[in-house]
């Protein structure tokens, strides 16, 4: 299975995705909301987790892009919120 992991947190992103892929998935991660975002516009991905506080292009904008666009992958929203 091919996950795309967008995950700005230098510590987070390769955690999930070392555990993501103990699990026997392809991941591609990204630091960004624009490179993750064009990834996950025109590559073929089984699902997608997003963080929505990402640098350059938040989460939910680039969720609304795929959608707008068709393309309805399952997404996983992360999010850490101070308050």
């Amino acid at each position: 299975m091919r996950i795309l992991l967008i995950e700005d947190d230098p510590d987070l992103g390769p955690e999930i995705a070392r555990a993501l892929r103990a699990e026997q998935c392809a991941v591609d991660l990204f630091n960004n909301g624009i490179d993750g975002g064009h990834a996950g516009a025109t590559e073929a991905y089984a699902a997608a987790v997003i963080d929505l506080g990402l640098p350059d292009r938040d989460g939910v904008s680039v969720l609304r892009e795929w959608r707008s666009a068709g393309r309805d992958l399952p997404v996983l929203i992360l999010t850490a919120r101070e308050a």
